[in-house]
């Protein structure tokens, strides 16, 4: 299974505290492709960063590089979808590039993608790819 999780998913799963800790586990366990291009990988740096320290944030990067289930993806297309918040348009690209399964997320700007008929890109709530992973 093919997956890119926007940064707010990653952020949340990493904690052993946090009701979506599954998410990380079931990536570190190699159940499912974790899909990033540069850009994914540095927004994923910077928001971590931010949001707690460099030295977590440098070491869930090492983590996630030294992942044999990490896919890194060449963008050769952008495709400007996510006009409300067009820094958001990185993972969209990603998963295009990437042929993903899914684009996993909680942000609601998102959303119009499901009123684009092309290119299809499906997008998962946490609640319903951690009922996935359950299952997996």
């Amino acid at each position: 299974m093919q997956i890119v999780l926007d940064t707010n998913v990653l952020l949340t799963c990493f904690s052993s505290r946090s009701k979506t800790h599954l998410i990380w586990q079931s990536l570190r366990q190699g159940k499912f492709n974790l899909c990033v291009t540069t850009e994914v990988l540095a927004e994923y740096e910077e928001i971590i960063t931010a949001q707690t320290n460099s030295e977590l944030a440098a070491a869930v990067l090492d983590a996630i590089l030294h992942l044999p289930n990490l896919r890194l993806v060449t963008r050769y297309f952008k495709w400007n979808l996510i006009t409300a918040d067009p820094d958001d348009d990185k993972f969209v690209d990603c998963a295009i590039a990437a042929g993903a399964d899914y684009l996993v997320t909680e942000d609601k700007h998102f959303k119009i993608l499901e009123k684009i008929p092309f290119p299809t890109v499906r997008l998962l709530g946490e609640k319903t790819f951690l009922e996935m992973l359950r299952q997996l």
